[in-house]
């Protein structure tokens, strides 16, 4: 844990330390968010607000989890206790590594860069990002398929549930779903990256918890950089906010959801865990495909859902506690569900 401790520490001082020079960086090269003209109206106050945070984000993540990894490893060699080869595919950093390092550059850097910088609203197009995360999901299912494992954890029954080959198309899916997910979810100031804190801190604690192997601590000190990372952004991100993170942050955030999930075998609890992430997904859907059966009707005022709370008169740090909150007794549950694995 106290490995676990440090790489939330020294994320949270190199966000402090480094997003300052970031804003002005951006400022200067005008990389400034675009906004949806058909969103809500109190959202257009905060077009040319730097955008693309991730590109900070991401890194500090990587670098502050690889050094406390290698910290950890070295101080359990004085212990004797044997070790995966590092540069083996067992070891889960490297697909780990490609996972978020894959969907923060070649997907939300990508995306970002289109919109910010040539200012075309639309991004990539549909296609280009689905086809791009299928292919970085499967790379990353197949490597699990043979490393980790094709079984996954059932909650609440001690028990497991082998899904054979099918399991390379499912977490292939997951993936897609998952960073698109955390991509909705990004909407108002502070709202992914609350909700990331909460749930990062919820994943590194089942992840000491369960205490099984080096992969495991791996992820926990992964989800714990994550947090610690979340919370220096926030300086910058909470209401009102001085940068978003972008796609590049979200895709980046989503891929870490999905890639400790995976290695800890508890893809069942992406849906506690990352709860109000789904539902962005879930309103999304509901509301295209109910708007196409009425012809023009509507569930919500607004989809993704975190915006129709917002047209219903809801303040948006009013939505963020209350994100936050759910997120905080969902992932309490979680860890609740895994007690037979501790």
């Amino acid at each position: 844990m106290v490995y676990m401790i440090a790489a939330a520490v020294l994320a949270a001082i190199l966000m402090l330390v480094l997003m300052p020079g970031c804003i002005l960086k951006l400022k200067k090269l005008k990389f400034g968010q675009t906004m949806y003209e058909l969103g809500p109206q109190s959202h257009l106050n905060k077009k040319g607000t730097p955008n693309m945070g991730g590109i900070v984000m991401g890194p500090v993540t990587a670098v502050s989890a690889v050094a406390l990894y290698l910290a950890w490893r070295a101080g359990m060699g004085r212990q004797a206790i044997p070790m995966l080869a590092f540069w083996s595919l067992e070891n889960a950093l490297w697909a780990l590594l490609f996972l978020v390092i894959a969907c923060m550059l070649l997907v939300g850097f990508s995306d970002d860069y289109i919109k910010d910088v040539k200012k075309d609203h639309e991004g990539l197009k549909p296609m280009q990002k689905i086809v791009r995360q299928v292919a970085i999901g499967l790379v990353f299912a197949v490597w699990a398929y043979f490393y980790v494992g094709s079984d996954v954890i059932i909650p609440f029954t001690g028990k497991t549930w082998d899904l054979g080959i099918f399991y390379i198309p499912l977490i292939t899916l997951t993936v897609l779903f998952m960073t698109n997910s955390s991509n909705l979810q990004d909407g108002l100031d502070g709202l992914l990256s609350t909700v990331t804190v909460v749930g990062m801190a919820a994943f590194g604690v089942i992840a000491f918890l369960m205490k099984e192997g080096q992969n495991n601590a791996l992820c926990g000190i992964l989800a714990f950089a994550m947090a610690g990372a979340a919370i220096g952004f926030l300086r910058f991100n909470h209401y009102p906010a001085q940068i978003f993170m972008g796609d590049t942050g979200s895709m980046f955030i989503g891929a870490v959801m999905v890639g400790i999930a995976v290695v800890l075998k508890i893809e069942f609890l992406l849906l506690l865990i990352c709860f109000t992430c789904v539902m962005s997904s879930v309103s999304v859907i509901l509301q295209r495909y109910y708007f196409k059966l009425t012809h023009g009707k509507r569930i919500f005022k607004m989809s993704p859902i975190h915006h129709h709370f917002e047209m219903c008169g809801m303040k948006e740090t009013q939505i963020v506690l209350m994100y936050g909150i759910v997120t905080l007794v969902l992932s309490a549950l979680a860890v609740v569900s895994l007690l037979q694995w501790f």
